[in-house]
C-alpha cells in the first residue's frame, strides 16, 4: 500500500518533475535533484520519533525481489611473516555472513559491505549481536530497504573480533588486509557482479578507507560515515591530545578477550604491545622521537594510501558537531581526494556523531552543538541518496551523480555547493592590536583546573555591519611567548551577543606549524602558532560581534606536559591575526530537504 500511494503521489508530480521519472528495467525509479525531492512523499518517522531508535530513512517504491536466507563463509588471507604473529595457533580467517536476494538463475548482484570488530564485541556475557544478524548500524537498514532492489548485504568482522581468527590489529596492517582480502573474495563469486561497495559509521567507516588503501579493483565505491583518516589523526588536533587517546588501544583488546576460550586469549598482535605505548610517549616527549621510535601511527594514517592506490568513488558523510571523529577529517580530504582524481561526494549536517537519519539524536543536542539546527537536519531522503549513489557505481545504472556538497548551517539551512570551502571563499582578517579587543585583565594563558589555577584571555571584535557566513576553517595565527618549554591554547569562538558557541581550535605550541611533527619550545622565545579551527558553516546576525576564548585546554582534550603549564604570554600586535573564511548566500541558494519534523 505504501508503495502504490508513493507511485500515485509522484505520478501526480510528473508535470512539476519533467524528465526526472525514467522507465527502468527493475521498476519505476526516480532521479529528482536533491533540491526538489521536498516535494516526494518520503515516509516520516512516527508520532514517537523521540523515542524511535529504530526508524530510519526508506524507499518510495516498491521491492523486487525477496531476500535469501542467510549464508556464512571463511576467507584465508595470506599475510606476510611479520603479520602473522608468533603465538597465534589458527590460519588468518576472516568470517563474514551475507544475503543474497532471490533474483533470477543466473543473475549477479553488486555488494555492499559493512566491516567492523562490533560484533560479539564485549566481555565474556555482555557482548554485541554476532555478525550473522543484521545490524543496527547500516545492517538492517541495508537488509530492509537495498536487499530486495537487487543488492547482496555483507556482514564481515575484523582479524581478532567475532570468529574472525588471528589478533585483533587495531586500524594495523594485517587487518588492512584481511579487508582486502574479503573484498577480493566477494568480487570474484559466482554470483556477483565484482562491485564491491563498504559502508559504515566510526570504525565501520575507517574500515572503508582501510579497503581503498590497496586499490583493489572490485571496490568500487566507499562511503565513510565519520570515519577516521588514520589513528593519530583522529586523536590529535595541531599535536593536541584527546583524553582517550592513552587507552584507545587498551579499551579494544581488553573488549575481545574471551575468557573461556583459551585460543583466543593468545590473540595478541606484535603492535597491541607498542599500540598502548606509543600515546604516552608521543604525550611526554614527540619532540625529542617520542612519537617517532616505532611505525605505528604511520601504519594507521590510511589516507596516503588512498590517494596513491585507490580508483573508486567515495561518498564523505560528517556531522560538523561530531567530537568523537571531528569533522576536520573530512577537509581537505575532500579536495585531496579531488586531486587525485576520484570522484567524490559529500554530505555534512550539523548533526553529531550520527548518521544522516537518526532524529531521535535530537534531545541530547545543546544549543551551540547542533540544536538549532535540529528540527531541519535529518534526512527522510538519505535512502533515496545513497541508492541512486550505489546504482551508478555499482551496477552503472543511471546518470553519474554530481560531485557536490550539500551542506548544513548552524541554524539549519541546507545548500548545495559545487566545493566546500567554495572556490568564491573571501578572506576577512582582524588583528589583535587593531581589531580585537580584549575584555579580560591579562593577555596571559594558564593553569590547570584541578588546582584552581587558570587565566582566560578573552577578545572581541566589533559588532559586524551585516549578516555574515562563516564557510570554511578559520584561521588564528597568534604570537606568544611560553614560561616553560611547552604549551597549549584552546579558543572557543562564540557570538558574542547571545554567548552561543560557533567553534573551536586547539593547539599544542610543540606542533605549531600545524600537522604532527612537534619541535622543542625554549622558553622566553617568542613563535607563531598557526592554528586552524574544526569546519564551520555559521550565519553571525547582523550587528552581532565575535568573541575568543582563549584557556589552557577545553573539552576532550589532555593538558600538556607538566612543563607546558606555565603561563604563555599573548603578543596583542598585528602578527597575530584571525581570519575568517565568509561567503555570501541568499534565500536563492538555500533548499529545503523533505521535512520530517512538525511542531
Amino acid at each position: 500500500m505504501r508503495a502504490f500511494v508513493a507511485v500515485i503521489a509522484l505520478l501526480m508530480l510528473l508535470p512539476a518533475l519533467t524528465g526526472c521519472l525514467d522507465d527502468h528495467e527493475e521498476g519505476p525509479w526516480w532521479r529528482v535533484p536533491v533540491e526538489q525531492r521536498h516535494n516526494l512523499p518520503f515516509e516520516k518517522p512516527s508520532e514517537d520519533w523521540r523515542t524511535n531508535t529504530t526508524w530510519r530513512s526508506s524507499l518510495l517504491f516498491p521491492d523486487l525481489y525477496q531476500r535469501g536466507p542467510l549464508q556464512q563463509a571463511f576467507v584465508p588471507v595470506d599475510l606476510p611473516l611479520e603479520e602473522r604473529d608468533a603465538g597465534y595457533p589458527e590460519e588468518p580467517l576472516m568470517h563474514l555472513s551475507y544475503w543474497l536476494p532471490k533474483v533470477p538463475e543466473g543473475t549477479p548482484v553488486p555488494v555492499i559491505m559493512t566491516i567492523h570488530p562490533y560484533y560479539d564485541f564485549g566481555v565474556t556475557g555482555d557482548e554485541s549481536t554476532p555478525n550473522s544478524i543484521p545490524d543496527g548500524g547500516v545492517g538492517a537498514w541495508l537488509y530492509s530497504e537495498f536487499v530486495p532492489q537487487g543488492y547482496a548485504l555483507v556482514q564481515a568482522s575484523t582479524f581478532g573480533t567475532g570468529q574472525s581468527t588471528h589478533c585483533q590489529d587495531v586500524k594495523g596492517r594485517s587487518e588492512q588486509l584481511g579487508i582486502d582480502a574479503v573484498v577480493t573474495w566477494l568480487g570474484e563469486q559466482t554470483w556477483s557482479n565484482g562491485h564491491v561497495a563498504i559502508i559504515g559509521k566510526s570504525y565501520a567507516g575507517t574500515t572503508a578507507w582501510e579497503g581503498a588503501q590497496f586499490g583493489n579493483p572490485y571496490l568500487k565505491t566507499i562511503v565513510p560515515i565519520s570515519g577516521s583518516i588514520g589513528v593519530q589523526q583522529m586523536f590529535y588536533r595541531n599535536g593536541s591530545a584527546e583524553s582517550r587517546s592513552l587507552v584507545y588501544d587498551v579499551l579494544y583488546e581488553g573488549s575481545t578477550v574471551d575468557e573461556g576460550d583459551p585460543l583466543k586469549e593468545l590473540r595478541l598482535c606484535s603492535d597491541s604491545v607498542i599500540g598502548p605505548v606509543t600515546p604516552w610517549t608521543t604525550q611526554a616527549a614527540a619532540e625529542f622521537g617520542g612519537d617517532a621510535w616505532n611505525g605505528y601511527w604511520d601504519e594507521r594514517y590510511h589516507l596516503p594510501d588512498v590517494l596513491a592506490n585507490y580508483r573508486g568513488s567515495v561518498y564523505l558523510v560528517w556531522g560538523m558537531q561530531d567530537w568523537n571523529v571531528d569533522p576536520y577529517h573530512a577537509f581537505p580530504t575532500y579536495q585531496q581526494l579531488r586531486a587525485a582524481g576520484i570522484e567524490v561526494r559529500g554530505i555534512f549536517g550539523q548533526w553529531q556523531h550520527n548518521h544522516a537519519d537518526q532524529p531521535f539524536r535530537s534531545e541530547s543536542f545543546e544549543s551551540g552543538y547542533g540544536a538549532e539546527a535540529a528540527p531541519y537536519m535529518w534526512r527522510l531522503d538519505w535512502a533515496q541518496e545513497m541508492y541512486e549513489w550505489f546504482e551508478y557505481y555499482l551496477k552503472d545504472n543511471g546518470p553519474k551523480p554530481k560531485s557536490i556538497v550539500q551542506i548544513q548551517d548552524n541554524q539549519g539551512s541546507w545548500r548545495v555547493e559545487a566545493d566546500w570551502p567554495s572556490a568564491d571563499t573571501q578572506w576577512l582578517a582582524w588583528n589583535l592590536a587593531d581589531n580585537l579587543n580584549r575584555t579580560s585583565s591579562s593577555s596571559l594563558v594558564y593553569g590547570t583546573e584541578e588546582l584552581g589555577l587558570v587565566s582566560r584571555v578573552i577578545y572581541e571584535t566589533a559588532p559586524l555591519p551585516q549578516e555574515t557566513r562563516i564557510a570554511g576553517l578559520p584561521q588564528f595565527h597568534v604570537r606568544v611567548t611560553p614560561a616553560g618549554a611547552g604549551g597549549q591554547l584552546f579558543v572557543e569562538m562564540q557570538d558574542a551577543e547571545t554567548g552561543l558557541r560557533l567553534g573551536h581550535a586547539v593547539m599544542d605550541l610543540r606542533y605549531r606549524d600545524g600537522g604532527y611533527d612537534a619541535r622543542a619550545v625554549i622558553p622566553g622565545i617568542t613563535y607563531t602558532m598557526k592554528m586552524e579551527f574544526n569546519p564551520l558553516d555559521v550565519v553571525i546576525p547582523e550587528g552581532h560581534a565575535l568573541r575568543l576564548t582563549i584557556s589552557p585546554t577545553g573539552e576532550d582534550y589532555l593538558y600538556p606536559p607538566p612543563q607546558g603549564q606555565l603561563p604563555l604570554s599573548i603578543e596583542e600586535s598585528t602578527d597575530s591575526v584571525l581570519r575568517l573564511p565568509l561567503v555570501e548566500r541568499g534565500p536563492g541558494d538555500l533548499f529545503t530537504p523533505p521535512e520530517w519534523y512538525e511542531e
